[in-house]
Parts: C-alpha cells; structure tokens; sequence
C-alpha cells in the first residue's frame, strides 16, 4: 500500500568527497620531464613503468656465499678497512673498501659479516656512479633478482625498485592531519617462494640531516620472548600474499607485471648462516596465521609488531652520507616503512599508471617503498630531495625450526 507521507524535495547535496589521503607520503607526483631531472643530479635512475610481464618465481637451488668464507673474513678485512659498530647486537659503518672492487672470496667473507652484523653502511662508494648494469652484476653475485610487481623501476633494468621524493608539500600536509606518525616496519616481498636474503639501498640524493632508516634485529627480539611463546611460535605458519597489492591495481587500471602471490611461511624461519632463530613477521603482506581466527592472528601480529618496535635495544638507526650503499640481511631484520594503510599506496601508484598514459609525467615515484624516517621536512617546500634505489638478492626457501613443516 503507498504510503501517505508526502514526498519531500531531494536536497540539493553539495558535499563533495574530500580526495583520498595517501598513507605513503612517499609517493608524491612528480613531472618527471621537467622538475625531477632538473633536481636530481641522476636522472637516469627516475622511475619508469615499462610494460613487462614476468612469470611466477619457480623453486631453485640456493647456497648462502656466506657459507663459503674464511670465519676470519682475512681477505676483507685487511689492514686499512675499519668496522665501527652502530649498537652492540645490530649495525656497523665498514670504511677503507670499495665494493665495486671486491673479488669473489671477498664477497663471500662480506655476505657472512653481513650475515653476523645484519646491517652494514659503506660511505662514499664509486659503485653508486658505475651505474645500474654494474649495480646489478654485483647484487646477482648473492642472489638472483627479483623483478618489481608494480612500482617504479630503472629503464631495462626492472631488479631496481627507486624511491623519489622531492617536495610533496600538500599532500604531506594532508597525511599529517590525519596520522601521528609516518612509520611501519617491514620485510621486502615475503610473498615470495623464496624471500630476498641480502638487500642494497643506494643513496642517489638525500637531505643533509635526517632521513635514516631504522632496522631492528629480528633474532634479538625473537630471543627476548619467554621460552613458553617461543615454543608456540616455532610450530606456526603465516600466508604471505600480494593480492591486495596486484588487485587494487588492476581495479584502478594501473600497470602490473605479474599475478599475485600467495606462499605459507614459517613464523620462525632458521638463518642458514648463523643458525640463529629469527621472526618472520611482515604487517604488510602477511593475512593469516594458519590455525588461529581472524581476532586471534589480529592480536598475534599486533604484539609482535609492537615487540618489535620498542625494542630500540636491538635496533640500529642508520645515518646516510652522500654516495652511502647499505646492505642488509633480509632475513634477520625488519625495517621502517612510512606507510601506515598500505591500501592507498598502492591506489595511488595505480592511478599515477593510469594518467601517465604513453609519457612518463605526473608519476608517482614510489609504489611500495624501503624507506626511512620522514624527519626532512621543509615548512615553505616540503620534503627535502630524497633518491635511493633498491636491489634484491633472492635466498632460500624459509628454514622452518622443525622438520615437519615440510
């Protein structure tokens, strides 16, 4: 029966939507054409998104370099090269080598000290103007390379992934009205079967102060739980998935480059170098610990991200210099990330896809970044000119603690 009420006049709704706030100030869009390579003093490393299609990884064979050295690493450190500890358990400044010029029994000695340090910076390098051919060849050396999803890459050199910041005054203004803070801790591609082991940063362009990344030792924080929770969480695995990553940008008509990954992993993997027991823990890519319901693996991975990040007692916070390469075990640390809801990270970076069109400008210079602390904020200009590439070294296949996860 209709109704007698009568009807009233639609109102005249004038409320327009507010645009969407990146939770990854990291990606501000940039004219790629004219302002970027008129700032950054390496042009050729500006992100692109070239149309390449790569299929899923397959299982392969893998032998840690590390496990071939000299436990005295004599051929590395000889005399003239010093190794300054940044914190006791975590971090040390390698001064008197010059990466490009290492042999192979060097690299091998260098992938165990990286291995035991977990995290080392190397100031003033000449492989940072040898290009990325040479960048490259020097990283396949400890692994083969993982190609980029859907982020920004080195023309004809898709293993790069670049992050490029520079001004982004508005939207940094935005992101800080609405958050407290820029960070988030994680571990790059855990989704993958066989998960990065050594890891390069390279530091193209940076601020005079501030910008350092923190890392913290996932062995430490795994060692500082109580023997009870230990024993729990060596029995657990976690799915690890790009889905969400390849599907918002497929639905904002970006450019992707492979199909999603979903791999299960140990909680708790095995360092195939140290033997040490490590977190594996990724708040960006991880959906789901296996046996537990959704509030259960809500509350687990709350409280270890939360371990995790206060215990500046097993972290180190790197400071860059110009021409800074930093290397790090992927498997024994975990790192900031400013990027709270990764959703729109990954939106943005699909829309800068879309509206790029044939050309390159308008991009957004960064999908999903390694990152540091964004303390390098200019209150007329915004953030400070910030350039560094990304190289990854695929390992093993996480070690499990015990046997019958295989």
């Amino acid at each position: 029966m209709p109704s007698s009420v009568p009807l009233r006049p639609k109102a005249n709704n004038t409320h327009k939507p507010e645009a969407p706030i990146s939770y990854d100030i990291n990606i501000p869009y940039v004219d790629v054409d004219k302002l970027s390579k008129t700032n950054t003093p390496y042009p050729e490393y500006l992100p692109t998104w070239d149309p390449v299609w790569f299929d899923p990884l397959p299982y392969h064979d893998y032998v840690d370099p590390g496990l071939r050295a000299d436990p005295a690493k004599p051929n590395l450190l000889h005399d003239g090269v010093t190794v300054n500890h940044i914190q006791p358990s975590i971090g040390s400044v390698v001064e008197g080598l010059q990466l490009n010029q290492l042999t192979n029994v060097q690299k091998d000695e260098l992938a165990l000290l990286i291995s035991e340090r977990k995290v080392l910076a190397f100031p003033n390098q000449d492989l940072i103007d040898d290009g990325p051919a040479a960048q490259e060849s020097f990283m396949r050396y400890f692994g083969k390379p993982n190609y980029q999803p859907v982020s920004g890459t080195v023309r004809n050199h898709p293993a790069f992934h670049v992050i490029h910041r520079d001004g982004n005054r508005d939207e940094i203004a935005r992101f800080l009205e609405a958050r407290t803070t820029t960070t988030l801790w994680h571990q790059d591609v855990s989704y993958e079967i066989q998960p990065p082991g050594y890891v390069m940063l390279g530091l193209l362009q940076g601020p005079d102060v501030g910008g350092d990344t923190v890392f913290a030792a996932t062995d430490m924080a795994y060692k500082r739980l109580s023997p009870t929770l230990r024993a729990f969480l060596d029995t657990l695995k976690t799915v690890h998935t790009s889905a969400k990553m390849i599907n918002h940008t497929r639905l904002t008509g970006g450019l992707v480059r492979k199909d999603p990954v979903d791999t299960v992993h140990p909680l708790v993997r095995v360092h195939p170098v140290t033997g040490e027991k490590c977190l594996f823990v990724n708040a960006e890519f991880i959906t789901k610990v296996q046996g537990m319901k959704e509030p259960e693996t809500k509350w687990l991975l709350d409280f270890l991200m939360n371990h995790i990040v206060t215990g500046h007692d097993f972290q180190a916070r790197v400071r860059w210099q110009p021409k800074t390469i930093v290397m790090f075990d992927n498997r024994a640390t975990t790192r900031e990330f400013h990027s709270l809801f990764f959703f729109w990270s990954f939106l943005l970076c699909a829309l800068s896809s879309s509206i790029r069109g044939a050309g390159e400008k308008n991009l957004i210079a960064n999908c999903f970044a390694d990152s540091a602390i964004v303390d390098y904020l200019d209150e007329e200009f915004g953030a400070k000119p910030r350039h560094i590439f990304r190289l990854i070294a695929l390992g093993e296949k996480p070690i499990p603690v015990y046997d019958e996860f295989e």
